[in-house]
């Protein structure tokens, strides 16, 4: 999940969080905020990674009894590899995501979150694209370990355009999966903080079948959450879905779910 260090966690709270952990009885709590690069609205900025890492480490002093996790979501790294690395380079981290919320769209450069912005008959283009980009970092140098919200436009699909439907991109998408396969990545079952249920979930279980299907060895859970009212929203279900999908749990709760 995310906290105050994250761009867009006005509410967050890594403290707090962490007690809220302890109160739904989780064993352990992984903060990978934000470190985009691309400004695309007011205020975006990336993580202040050294005041990150201080605050992690008063945290894992106050909460003994809770394993705490470091971790980045790397923002379109294949786009700024100098940055990427520094990022990297300033701590260890125990989680490093990939993701992309941004794309070249004409002569400028949108947040899939704002497709809406774009005319009805252009969306589909536009959803290709992410999924291009998506590729692109996969195949990229780029250091991470797990593919994050592999979906992401759908989580902000206009209202009043035709449905999205993950059968209209399914060579796009198998492309991913085949390349995060061929790469050993972790596929994220990303929660959507467990707004809407399973339809807002990044992937579903559609997804996640053909994850298992194209041999992928392993998911992690997400709920990218910004609040900490709302850690681990939406895992009961994703817990039955990711196991519907063909995936297993280990003994260690803290370990990866795999096939």
């Amino acid at each position: 999940m995310h906290t105050e260090w994250s761009y867009d966690g006005p509410n967050g709270d890594m403290a707090r969080s962490c007690e809220r952990a302890i109160e739904i009885g989780l064993p352990a709590i992984a903060f990978t905020d934000h470190a985009d690069f691309v400004v695309v609205q007011e205020g975006q900025h990336c993580v202040d990674i050294v005041g990150y890492l201080d605050s992690i480490e008063r945290c894992r002093s106050q909460f003994k009894s809770l394993r705490i996790l470091s971790g980045v979501e790397l923002g379109e790294p294949h786009w700024f590899p100098k940055e990427t690395a520094e990022i990297l380079a300033a701590g260890p981290l125990d989680r490093v995501l990939g993701s992309i919320h941004c794309v070249r769209l004409g002569s400028g450069i949108v947040d899939a979150s704002q497709f809406h912005s774009q005319p009805p008959e252009d969306l589909p283009a536009a959803v290709r694209e992410y999924f291009r980009e998506t590729l692109a970092m996969i195949e990229s140098p780029q250091p991470f370990e797990a593919l994050t919200h592999i979906d992401y436009p759908k989580r902000y699909w206009p209202e009043g355009a035709p449905p999205y439907r993950e059968e209209d991109y399914e060579d796009e998408i198998r492309a991913i999966l085949f390349a995060a396969k061929r790469r050993g990545l972790v596929l994220e079952a990303n929660t959507t903080r467990g707004d809407g249920g399973e339809a807002r979930f990044c992937p579903g279980l559609k997804v996640l079948r053909w994850w298992h299907e194209v041999g992928g060895e392993a998911v992690s859970f997400g709920s990218d959450a910004h609040d900490p009212d709302r850690v681990a929203g939406g895992f009961e279900v994703a817990m039955r879905i990711v196991e519907e999908a063909g995936f297993k749990p280990a003994a260690d709760p803290m370990a990866l779910w795999r096939r």
